[in-house]
């Protein structure tokens, strides 16, 4: 896809998002209002990949992460942080987000913000940056739902334009025992506004997609999971990917 024709669609989605949000919340005003209630929690995970989009950021070795989550009516907010990888000179990242979920009939709205930061990197300002996202989840069946995202990245100083399509899901199977279990799958597609190699100095885009196996017992979730891209490196491969949450409250 060329860069005229990206920019293009960008422009063109930013518009239309920009419609349907204002649409969307003054057709879920109402139900917002009356349905007005704080709700948060607080996520530990251990993991033995951090994968952002196919990615190995964690240089393919075993991670914490946490999170804090927040919500009040259609607007949530939070923070999610990992450790990365130490030798690239960026040990931690922490991300904050926020965004509102509309309802509207069977469709939930996503249409949200994330500021990606690296406070402890050697030069934190060169590696900060924002992305946009917009996408809903919807349940043709009973326990089968479907999720596409579309993911933008403005051209900031810290990051060239990009942008990400991803679609997945999930389908909740019967109990087993004291597990809950959900297989799902998803496959994304994502591509830099560069000519010069930009995903870890190979491509400015690729596939990517993963399928797995979540087990969820009261406030626990096991995760086993396959990775892979059609980027040509050690980070991109193939790979199984095993995590473990716990939720509270």
């Amino acid at each position: 896809m060329g860069v005229k024709r990206t920019m293009s669609m960008t422009t063109s989605f930013t518009k239309t998002v920009g419609a349907a949000g204002i649409a969307l919340l003054a057709l879920t005003g109402v139900a917002a209002a009356e349905d007005r209630e704080f709700a948060w929690s607080v996520t530990g995970t251990g993991t033995s990949d951090y994968i952002f989009r196919g990615i190995s950021l964690s240089d393919e070795k075993p991670v914490f992460q946490a999170s804090v989550d927040g919500s009040y009516g259609i607007w949530y907010f939070g923070a999610w942080g990992s450790i990365l990888n130490e030798q690239a000179g960026d040990p931690v990242e922490i991300d904050f987000y926020t965004g509102i979920k509309p309802v509207l009939g069977p469709v939930t709205f996503d249409l949200g913000v994330v500021y990606y930061t690296y406070f402890w990197a050697d030069e934190p300002s060169d590696l900060d940056y924002y992305e946009l996202k917009a996408g809903f989840s919807y349940s043709p069946v009973k326990d089968l739902t479907i999720k596409p995202v579309f993911w933008w990245v403005p051209d900031q100083a810290n990051s060239p334009e990009q942008w990400a399509i991803e679609g997945t899901v999930a389908y909740a199977l019967p109990q087993v025992g004291i597990f809950t279990p959900t297989i799902s799958g998803l496959v994304g597609y994502q591509e830099a506004d560069t000519n010069n190699g930009f995903y870890l100095g190979a491509d400015d885009d690729y596939t990517y997609w993963n399928a797995g196996l979540a087990l969820g017992v009261e406030k626990f979730t096991f995760d086993f999971r396959y990775w892979d891209t059609t980027i040509d490196n050690g980070l991109a491969d193939e790979r199984f990917v095993f995590t473990a949450s716990i939720t509270l409250p």
